[in-house]
């Protein structure tokens, strides 16, 4: 089993808390976002940077919003775990699916780098795939 540097994290964690300027975002856009290092089976970050692409789905101010975070799946999805992933291009020629269960509240200063936007026709696609989701 990999061993997590919770420490690593820690100190990065640290260091993006004291970002004072938070970025300029829109709902829509695609950021790779320092999402760290969590416990179980919730997406982490990779890298030194600890960085995951999200989805931006709901801007509630310039300070926060929810997200979803990205994976390139390497394995089939099975019909049963199909229904908590959206898949999408934003990439020409590449995938990627957000992660329906995994919605999460995120501070700006967590953005790093825009990479993208997802179409408004998926966008909204998403949206109504996430609401089936809900009790």
């Amino acid at each position: 089993m990999f061993k997590k540097d919770f420490k690593k994290w820690h100190d990065k964690k640290s260091s993006v808390d004291c970002i004072e300027k938070r970025p300029f975002f829109h709902e829509k856009e695609i950021w790779l976002c320092h999402l760290g290092i969590n416990v179980g089976f919730e997406q982490d970050g990779k890298g030194d940077d600890f960085l995951r692409p999200v989805v931006i789905i709901r801007k509630f101010n310039n300070e926060i919003f929810w997200a979803l975070p990205l994976t390139k799946l390497s394995k089939k999805i099975n019909k049963k775990a199909e229904r908590y992933y959206f898949k999408f291009s934003f990439i020409k020629n590449t995938e990627s699916f957000a992660i329906l269960s995994q919605i999460r509240l995120i501070d700006a200063r967590r953005l790093s780098n825009f990479i993208g936007t997802i179409s408004e026709t998926d966008f909204l696609q998403l949206i109504e795939k996430l609401k089936a989701l809900l009790p």
